[in-house]
């Protein structure tokens, strides 16, 4: 069970995770917090569910996650904050959370993938998912997904890269309400340096992405495209480069050739 002492004691915000609504079982938390704008108003407010029914990743596909072992939640930004904010950097801010996150706690080396993945030992353990609720051409809510591989050491089903979670990699039983609290107190802290140092965060993704200045290819769909990853820019698309000429990916899933 989930203990909420131990994990409130350890939480440092401000306002991330103080309004914080825990189900046993869900659909989805991203799709619950968009939908619901009576409900949930508060930027910061957090949705964590012991087990997604519809557990979703990018491009719709299938988050799997045992019930009890990880964590699977979603936080909302709403109108206060979303204006000031850019939504790739983020998508960018919320990986490198995960990462700064379990390197603290558990000296584990992590890598970033782009756009939005954390891997250890090139096997995925963290994904992002981050949705958007639009009003004319302005953005309303910003969801931030989050899904963590925690305690499941047992993984079922095709995956575009291995599964691992941080009982694997370290071979130690892993505190939920630790890993959580630490998750939400990073996530404040780059939401404010997004706003005043946003350069800075680009630095840190990129030293955390091991696949710059290699041979890669992008899949979008049925169209793949190959070239180098040079690098990426300040909204944190992907820049490819291909004989010369440099090319910017807004979307797709990357692998090395």
């Amino acid at each position: 069970m989930f203990n909420f002492d131990s994990f409130d004691i350890k939480l440092e915000t401000e306002f991330v995770g103080r309004n914080f609504i825990y189900c046993d079982e869900i659909n989805s938390t991203n799709s619950d917090l968009l939908a619901n704008k009576k409900l949930y108003k508060k930027s910061g407010t957090v949705l964590f569910a012991e087990k997604q029914l519809k557990g979703k990743g990018r491009k719709d596909r299938t988050w799997q996650s045992a019930k009890g072992l990880n964590l699977t939640l979603s936080i909302l930004l709403a109108k206060d904050i979303v204006a000031e904010l850019n939504i790739n950097q983020l998508n960018l801010a919320a990986s490198l959370t995960v990462a700064l996150a379990i390197e603290n706690l558990y000296q584990l080396r992590t890598e970033l993938k782009w756009p939005n993945d954390v891997l250890i030992n090139s096997k995925k353990v963290a994904g992002i998912l981050i949705e958007t609720t639009v009003k004319g051409s302005k953005i309303e809510r910003v969801v931030v997904g989050f899904g963590i591989n925690l305690n499941q050491i047992v993984f079922q089903g095709d995956f575009n890269y291995p599964p691992t979670s941080l009982k694997l990699e370290s071979k130690v039983n892993i505190d939920r309400e630790l890993v959580l609290a630490e998750v939400l107190n990073t996530f404040e802290e780059l939401l404010m340096k997004m706003q005043e140092q946003p350069e800075s965060i680009l630095e840190e993704w990129r030293n955390k992405c091991k696949m710059i200045g290699d041979k890669i290819t992008i899949t979008d769909g049925e169209k793949s495209t190959s070239g180098t990853f040079y690098d990426i820019d300040d909204n944190g698309y992907l820049l490819l480069k291909r004989n010369d000429v440099i090319e910017k990916i807004h979307f797709g899933d990357v692998s090395l050739i």
